[in-house]
């Protein structure tokens, strides 16, 4: 019996933790004025690779908020109005975020370009 309670108690509060979404870690950008090509090129792919890691993020909030809402049968309109602006909220933040580091790499590649001239 003791076994099958702590099995439940598992299930209920660890399984969230386990599929819960992981926001990708912020990638470094190198300054373009001092960087070398090589760590042009390694923040290039770190870029590219924290855009596909974000994308995957956006995909599993969106998946997490459909999976709650289906087990859930009597949430009042207001409540399902306020579960949709959060998860506007989060899911336009890593958009922001994720424009923010393109924007930031793009400025330090046109610095690197331009210190040559």
């Amino acid at each position: 019996m003791f076994i099958r309670i702590s099995a439940s108690f598992f299930v209920v509060f660890a399984a969230p933790i386990a599929f819960a979404c992981d926001y990708p870690v912020r990638v470094d950008i190198p300054n373009g004025v001092t960087a070398t090509k090589e760590e042009m090129l390694q923040a290039q792919r770190d870029v590219k690779q924290y855009v596909t890691d974000m994308e995957t993020y956006l995909e599993c909030i969106v998946s997490e908020e459909k999976a709650a809402r289906s087990d859930m049968t009597d949430m009042q309109p207001e409540d399902e109005q306020q579960r949709e602006d959060m998860l506007n909220k989060k899911y336009n933040a890593a958009v922001d975020e994720m424009e923010t580091i393109a924007a930031a790499f793009n400025t330090e590649v046109q610095a690197y370009r331009g210190r040559d001239q």
